[in-house]
């Protein structure tokens, strides 16, 4: 997953500075809280979707341990679409900014 968006946080003498997951709490910091909580809360419901969808394959027991070699062996591609999520989760609280 590519996203045109990321270099505008890689280098720290752009106007946007830092990595996407600092400006992620620079942003979640400032903005309104009931706008944090709501974006939050659809986080951790799109994280139970996917642990319930990923029970229906593995052990729910081995799960963490699956999920976290999956984690070591592609670290680089995880790295990768974490800074895109950072990025979305941003752009997501600041779209509702001025709603």
């Amino acid at each position: 997953m590519q996203n045109g968006y990321e270099a505008l946080f890689e280098d720290e003498a752009n106007i946007f500075g830092g990595t996407p997951k600092s400006k992620y709490f620079d942003i979640a910091t400032q903005a309104n809280e009931d706008i944090v909580y709501d974006e939050f809360d659809k986080i951790v419901e799109k994280f139970a979707i996917m642990e319930a969808m990923l029970e229906k394959h593995y052990d729910p027991d081995q799960l963490d341990n699956i999920i976290q070699n999956h984690g070591f062996e592609n670290s680089s591609e995880i790295e990768h679409r974490k800074k895109g999520l950072y990025i979305e989760f941003t752009g997501n609280i600041v779209m509702r900014l001025d709603s």
